[in-house]
């Protein structure tokens, strides 16, 4: 399982160093027409790359506590990237304020992760 963890953090990594570099250059010209969404966009790039970083932990610690809580822990930040930064890259590129709806649905999938996480390293 925790090669599956590493290969999906590596893969996240560089879609958020691109989304980064993105934003920080092809998007430039887009921010100084909405620069209300530079901040939106930044939050969904740093939760991006902070919780594709926090896939490598639960790498290491699926293989230190190799439990199902571990799987649901790297599952459900899989899950957060997608659906909190996805529907925050997504609202900033189309505008459509409704997709902030969305976002905190991947809020609770990153705490239940890392409650996940916690839980695991606790029953161990």
């Amino acid at each position: 399982m925790s090669k599956i963890f590493v290969m999906l953090g590596a893969a996240f990594m560089m879609l958020g160093v691109g989304a980064g570099a993105f934003g920080a250059h092809g998007l430039r010209p887009y921010f100084e027409r909405f620069p209300d969404l530079a901040g939106t966009y930044d939050t969904a790039v740093r939760y991006h790359v902070y919780h594709a970083l926090g896939l490598f932990a639960v790498a290491w610690l699926a293989d230190k506590f190799p439990t199902s809580l571990t799987t649901w822990a790297g599952y459900l930040l899989v899950a957060g990237i997608v659906i909190f930064s996805g529907s925050l890259y997504l609202l900033v590129l189309t505008r459509q304020g409704w997709l902030g709806a969305i976002t905190p649905i991947g809020g609770v999938a990153f705490i239940a992760g890392w409650g996940c996480l916690f839980l695991a390293a606790w029953r161990a």
